[in-house]
């Protein structure tokens, strides 16, 4: 592994990361394009294999593995909300953010080891079983953020239906069924 990281290869590793993979939350790429393209917020992003421990990280995962699509958490707070995760990063452009990016293979990709740190310090606080109840927790919270969602969505559907406003039933019936095909990829 490398002991310094440009800037150069972090944007390089996002162009290639951006064309080779879908994220589960199409916004998600918005923000690391907006991280590219800022050579300044750059130097202060670190990708990481381990966030728990760091005051500001952003977690991704890609349409090929089975994992929360988006979070970001800030001094112990998380939301799912990128746009939130984007106006902290522009508004506090020199703090650190650590990125965890999950998808298929990047243990063995040349281009995710060539920009990946090492938080040593994260990883000796951490055990094994503390990761494995925190991601269970981060499963439980997006079941739920789901489950949610989903009757909120419901709920308005029968509200529309109730006031026979056919052009707020179609649309929220499309908000539904685009919800549906996000939760089931």
């Amino acid at each position: 592994m490398k002991n310094v990281i440009t800037v150069a290869d972090k944007k390089h590793f996002i162009t290639w990361f951006l064309e080779h993979y879908e994220l589960r939350n199409p916004e998600a790429e918005w923000l690391l394009q907006y991280l590219a393209s800022n050579d300044q917020l750059l130097a202060k992003v670190h990708f990481t294999e381990q966030f728990r421990n760091s005051k500001k990280s952003i977690l991704m995962s890609t349409t090929c593995v089975q994992m929360t699509g988006f979070k970001f958490y800030k001094n112990k707070r998380v939301t799912s909300d990128v746009e939130k995760a984007f106006l902290d990063v522009h508004t506090h452009p020199d703090e650190d953010v650590y990125v965890t990016l999950y998808y298929r293979g990047r243990s063995d990709c040349v281009h995710y080891l060539s920009v990946v740190e090492n938080l040593q310090e994260a990883m000796s606080k951490a055990t094994p079983t503390d990761i494995l109840i925190e991601l269970q927790v981060e499963l439980l919270l997006d079941h739920i953020e789901q489950t949610h969602r989903k009757e909120q969505l419901l709920r308005a559907i029968d509200e529309a239906l109730d006031r026979m406003d056919r052009d707020a039933f179609i649309t929220l019936s499309e908000n539904y069924r685009k919800f549906l095909q996000i939760v089931h990829q």
